[in-house]
């Protein structure tokens, strides 16, 4: 958290004792209490920071792995530790120095007037209340000492006002009634600056306004008979705060996309990102160091299959041993092996990388659905493994809902059931969608609508071939082919059908056919050299398949 642009320090009225001016006890007995808690902690940032520094530069990464407060790390691995450690770090050092300065100023002042119990007390309650408030604002990265100087200058300010007629004991606060612009000013200078964490400021500032409520001063009866109770009480109070805050701030919610007809849950605080090549991509939020990823996208592969031919591609595209790819250097790579994902057979990748923030982990799942393969993938880092339970529950409870393209032919089809474009629609999405069984009935009933709409037959052909009605389908073809015999979508029905028959050379003349109707179609170029290849490859089936059934 960035400290506030000005510290409020101000020089001593004229024949004043003490050396400050935000805040001293002026009776002799405070005055000789050497302030050990506020100078061991006022090292313990400027040792913390020195060994940040020669460690390597200070950045967002740097402070992520020494325990700066990050959302998702805290709610998502458990670190809850990080709302403590938070406030020991500085991005640089005139962070640290603001905070130091004004901490030693008034954090001297109140172990002097208070009891050390209170002060370590006050100092705790502080630190947690400051990073909770600042993690029920914002999951971004926050970390310094500025919620400690607030909650300081909080509790003397209540404390001096409270006891400020009392015999023998003086609380002076940043000259006496200029406590309170001084106060506003610091925050409004954080208000209006890039980059403060304002909502942990004003967390500290009222857990030490509060804590100034019950604070007594050091040598006071209440003080002596209050024992440790008072000082636990405090630190539990602020406990409960950030154990609700923490609560409230980990649910988890279900990310729906109706083009894709995928449902995902996430933690709360993932947000979706813009990506420009047709992904739908989520994350936690964080920049480097653990930062974890999901990310969705169709590819439509023109046939049905089961999704290991894009596995495999991805594999060695993406994942090449050794290779330094989008998410860092694949070291391993495990699979492809079958699984299942929300109830669908699938294949799944495994693979540890290794990138300039450390090691990941990376989990792919290709989902085949009719002739669109959803590719899921899933990254996280190898340094925190609680992310491995938060994965894995994103993979429990992923689901596959019906699209909005299927759901609005539906609608279609329902609104105009006597019209053929509607129900020849619903037909063909059925069938790219992998659902050829429930495709055939509106299909056919397009067919009876428009007999001669070659493209309805050919998905009715390519619909029943897909349910294993193989004489229906092949008598669907011909019939295609016979209103339109120069269309390319009939002749590679007849081409289906005989691949169904297993009649391998039947299939390669039908082949040719419609190569020389459509000669610089990439696809059945493509098809053309795979079966050649096939059957060159396999002279002893050919003999078996020339003596099956022959097309009518």
């Amino acid at each position: 958290m960035h400290p506030p642009q000005m510290t409020g320090l101000s020089p001593q009225e004229g024949g004043e004792p003490g050396l400050l001016s935000i805040g001293q006890s002026a009776d002799q007995g405070s005055a000789r209490s050497f302030p050990w808690v506020t100078l061991a902690v006022a090292g313990l940032l400027v040792a913390v920071h020195g060994v940040l520094a020669a460690l390597g530069p200070v950045d967002v990464d740097a402070l992520v792995r020494w325990g700066a407060k990050a959302g998702p790390l805290v709610l998502e691995a458990g670190q809850v530790w990080r709302l403590l450690s938070a406030n020991l770090l500085h991005r640089d050092a005139l962070h640290l120095a603001l905070n130091v300065t004004v901490l030693v100023a008034a954090g001297t002042a109140l172990e002097r007037a208070c009891r050390r119990v209170d002060y370590v007390a006050l100092l705790i309650s502080t630190a947690l209340t400051t990073m909770a408030s600042s993690l029920a604002w914002s999951g971004a990265v926050s970390v310094g000492a500025s919620g400690l100087v607030y909650g300081c200058m909080g509790a003397l300010l209540v404390l001096g006002r409270r006891h400020r007629s009392r015999s023998g004991f003086r609380v002076r606060w940043l000259s006496g009634e200029s406590s309170i612009p001084t106060v506003l000013v610091f925050l409004w200078l954080g208000w209006t600056s890039v980059g403060v964490d304002n909502a942990g400021h004003l967390g500290g500032l009222v857990a030490g306004l509060l804590t100034g409520a019950f604070l007594e001063p050091r040598e006071s009866e209440r003080s002596v008979r209050s024992g440790v109770v008072r000082p636990l009480v405090g630190v539990g109070a602020a406990l409960l705060v950030a154990a609700l805050v923490v609560m409230e701030r980990s649910g988890w919610r279900v990310e729906r996309d109706d083009g894709f007809g995928v449902a995902v849950a996430l933690p709360e605080g993932w947000r979706g990102e813009v990506d420009g090549q047709g992904r739908r991509t989520f994350s936690n939020g964080l920049p480097g160091l653990g930062r974890a990823t999901f990310s969705a996208e169709a590819i439509e592969a023109g046939e049905a299959v089961d999704g290991l031919a894009q596995a495999r591609h991805f594999h060695e595209e993406t994942l090449p041993l050794g290779v330094p790819g989008p998410e860092g250097r694949t070291l391993s790579v495990q699979g492809p092996s079958r699984t299942l994902v929300g109830g669908r057979v699938a294949q799944r990748l495994r693979a540890q990388l290794e990138g300039p923030d450390g090691g990941r982990h990376l989990l792919a799942f290709f989902v085949p659905r009719g002739e669109w393969v959803y590719r899921l993938v899933f990254t996280w880092p190898a340094q925190w493994p609680a992310y491995q339970d938060v994965v894995g529950r994103m993979v429990a409870e992923l689901r596959f809902d019906e699209p909005s393209v299927l759901r609005e032919a539906r609608g279609r089809a329902l609104l105009s059931p006597g019209a053929p474009g509607p129900q020849r629609e619903l037909g063909a999405v059925l069938r790219r969608l992998g659902l050829s069984r429930e495709a055939v009935t509106p299909l056919a009933e397009a067919v009876r609508l428009s007999p001669a709409h070659v493209g309805a037959r050919v998905e009715l052909a390519r619909a029943l071939l897909d349910t294993g009605r193989v004489e229906e389908g092949c008598h669907a073809a011909d019939e295609a082919q016979v209103y339109g015999p120069s269309d390319t979508g009939a002749l590679e029905a007849g081409v289906r059908c005989e691949l169904a028959r297993g009649a391998l050379p039947r299939a390669l003349e039908r082949l040719e056919e419609a190569r020389r109707v459509d000669p610089q179609d990439a696809r059945l170029r493509a098809a053309e050299a795979a079966l050649r290849t096939v059957l060159e490859a396999s002279p002893s089936s050919v003999h078996q398949e020339t003596s099956g059934p022959t097309p009518r």
